[in-house]
């Protein structure tokens, strides 16, 4: 493979021999590489939409070469097309993306596992990629791995200032516009676009958590890594510095859950799902009073509901598709109506640091269902 293959690679095959041919050389030489001599390279992969808007890391032979010894698969495996463009997503591919986003070796696995994911068809890639909601796949990397290639889960965790969750998250994001045309305007329609288009990658906080990780409520074991994808909107803050009781603690998470605008009201079935994430402190009020993450699920699925009366001030009342038990309760004026079917769907996790701010990412409605995948290791 050429370097200026790879370099290729990172989206539509195009005949740029001479030019990249002369990158390769640049930075892979031992002469240092000046901005200004790089610069021109940049330009060229921001005329052709092949970035996020942020420089990239230029994709040599020997760099993709680096990742595919690590995940230890061959370039030509076909993954799949990527949605909505349908270009076909190989190994080399994704690990030339991989390179422009920063990524070292060992954070490859982790990409590609994500990349399989949100192929699987219950995510729906195709409608995340080009919807005017503001959701971005979310990557929640589980286990030992986590660990291993330094992804946060404590201070700062959905923010800036850690390699492996800024390059994972921002591999997946290259892809998804290099492979899938996911570009705002072109097949991006999302009307506001949100910062979580970046990168939005974590782990959760292991440390803290009076719970087992979550992958583990997916039927993994503690010690499988994993990846979660599922598409979600950013992260809407619940403040709480007074409750003592985890009752009210979580009223006041449920009251987030609960607002009118969110998609899960007006397009809520069995694949619904919304994403809580609790600050250690707080979860620890549920831990320590002998609340499991089944009962915090259950006590939010109770107290995020609203009457027919309060959703049919919402935005989309008319346009709701709702299973039919759910339309029944809507003929009677008592009934209340939960944001999703099952305290199931209400995915729990623990991760931040401390302070007593927690987190509620509201999700697609029934348009997308988290997937979970084992990363290959060892």
């Amino acid at each position: 493979m050429a370097a200026h293959g790879s370099v290729a690679q990172a989206g539509h095959s195009l005949d740029r021999t001479d030019r990249l041919e002369g990158v390769s050389r640049r930075v892979t030489d031992d002469r240092p590489v000046h901005v200004e001599e790089a610069s021109p390279e940049h330009d060229w992969f921001m005329q052709h939409g092949w970035t996020d808007g942020l420089p990239i890391v230029l994709p040599t032979e020997a760099a993709v070469a680096a990742m595919l010894e690590e995940a230890g698969e061959s370039g030509d495996t076909e993954i799949g097309p990527i949605p909505p463009l349908g270009a076909m997503a190989t190994v080399a591919k994704v690990a030339a993306n991989a390179v422009m986003a920063g990524c070292r070796p060992e954070h490859f696995p982790t990409v590609l596992t994500a990349v399989r994911a949100v192929l699987a068809p219950e995510f729906n890639l195709d409608t995340i990629q080009t919807t005017t909601h503001p959701a971005a796949p979310l990557v929640i990397v589980h286990g030992p791995e986590a660990r291993r290639i330094g992804v946060n889960g404590k201070t700062g965790v959905l923010g800036p200032g850690f390699l492996a969750n800024a390059v994972i998250g921002r591999a997946l994001r290259l892809v998804l516009i290099n492979l899938g045309d996911g570009r705002p305007g072109v097949r991006d329609f999302s009307t506001l676009g949100t910062p979580s288009k970046f990168a939005f990658c974590m782990t959760e906080n292991v440390d803290d958590s009076p719970w087992p990780e979550f992958h583990t409520t997916r039927g993994f074991s503690a010690d499988t890594s994993a990846v979660t994808v599922v598409g979600v909107e950013g992260p809407q803050s619940v403040n709480d510095h007074e409750s003592t009781t985890p009752a009210r603690n979580l009223d006041l998470v449920a009251s987030v859950m609960g607002h009118l605008g969110s998609n899960n009201w007006f397009a809520s079935d069995s694949a619904s799902e919304i994403v809580v994430i609790l600050a250690p402190e707080h979860a620890a009020l549920a831990g320590d009073a002998g609340w499991s993450r089944v009962a915090v699920q259950r006590y939010l699925y109770h107290r995020a509901m609203r009457t027919p009366a309060e959703l049919a001030t919402g935005g989309q009342w008319d346009l709701r598709t709702w299973s039919p038990w759910m339309k029944a309760l809507a003929q009677d004026p008592s009934a209340r109506v939960p944001i999703v079917e099952s305290p199931d769907n209400i995915m729990v996790l623990v991760a931040g640091g401390p302070g007593r701010f927690s987190g509620v990412m509201t999700g697609m409605g029934n348009i997308s269902r988290a997937v979970t995948l084992p990363i290959p290791t060892g």
